[in-house]
């Protein structure tokens, strides 16, 4: 039961960042816009947070600005796909280029030439809100002793399914992802409302690099957000583009990582290569697709530009 208990608090740990980000890509894609970018602005946010972290010494503030990092980083991918016209897998992947040059670039500026940040102190990472609440090494202690970041988490999804789904802005932008002349027709201006989605999906996913950075791990270096962003879009089309089901799919993955760091003990009466370990993970994330891709069915209007006054 210990090894049960270590295995699911492990999962919840490592599925934090992939529901938030997959969350943002619920967000985007439902409005319309494909956002490949998750990745770079996963990684913005984590160093974002991990050198506010540093500097201010306030976990929750420099939470925050990690989000409004991956924000920014979406308006640049909203500007470009919406008033541009850009094709948004084009400008996802220039996302994923520039945000990691920009944090690396910031870092050695920031931090004496260091790409990495330096260790954010034990009292300034995101606290444990049940901490002490039941008997220390316990299984009920192992599994909910866990950072505030998993169970902000969670309550997300329960907020972006309820203003996707009984909210007018969330009609507004379910309706420009799948008929976009249908929503202008009625009034609903499509660019500001897409803006709105993209920008909100690039908060989310700031806020999942900061969830690493300030709760899983105590820094940000550059392999910190190691494909997670696209493991979390994966998680987005494995969910059919609903936020309760992309959170199924990012506990799965979780759990697959959680595997791979379970098996990887040394205690065990048994070894596995590590480099197969590190692979569990993203071989899971391609079966998945494999087999789930073809009966997911997408917003109408993902990927395709809109000129106001088209039909």
């Amino acid at each position: 039961m210990e090894d049960l208990a270590l295995i699911i608090s492990t999962t919840l740990m490592y599925s934090t960042p992939l529901i938030f980000a997959a969350l943002g890509g619920v967000f985007s894609e439902n409005s319309g816009i494909v956002n490949i970018g998750l990745e770079g602005m996963m990684t913005i946010g984590a160093f974002s947070a991990a050198a506010a972290g540093v500097l201010i010494g306030n976990p929750w503030i420099a939470f925050l600005i990690g989000g409004l990092a991956g924000g920014l980083f979406a308006l640049i991918h909203a500007f470009a796909t919406i008033t541009c016209n850009a094709d948004h897998t084009i400008s996802g992947v220039a996302i994923n280029l520039l945000a990691p040059g920009v944090a690396l670039f910031t870092s050695k500026i920031m931090f004496d030439g260091a790409t990495m940040t330096p260790t954010i102190p034990m009292e300034n990472k995101i606290p444990r809100p049940l901490h002490g609440l039941f008997e220390t090494g316990s299984i009920l202690d192992t599994i909910f002793n866990s950072y505030a970041t998993v169970f902000l988490a969670f309550i997300l999804v329960a907020v972006v399914y309820y203003v996707l789904y009984k909210t007018k802005f969330g009609l507004r932008v379910r309706a420009v992802g799948e008929h976009p002349g249908a929503a202008d027709t009625l009034g609903i201006s499509v660019a500001k409302t897409r803006y709105a989605a993209v920008i909100i999906s690039g908060i989310l996913a700031g806020l999942g690099g900061a969830s690493m950075s300030l709760a899983v791990v105590s820094s940000f270096r550059p392999t910190l957000i190691s494909g997670q962003g696209y493991i979390a879009l994966a998680a987005v089309i494995f969910g059919k583009w609903r936020p309760q089901w992309a959170m199924v799919a990012c506990l799965l993955f979780g759990f697959s990582t959680a595997l791979s760091v379970f098996f990887g003990n040394p205690s065990l009466p048994f070894s596995i290569n590590e480099n197969l370990l590190s692979m569990i993970p993203y071989v899971v994330t391609l079966i998945v697709l494999v087999i789930f891709v073809k009966s997911s069915k997408a917003p109408a209007a993902l990927g395709n530009p809109y000129k106001k006054g088209e039909r």
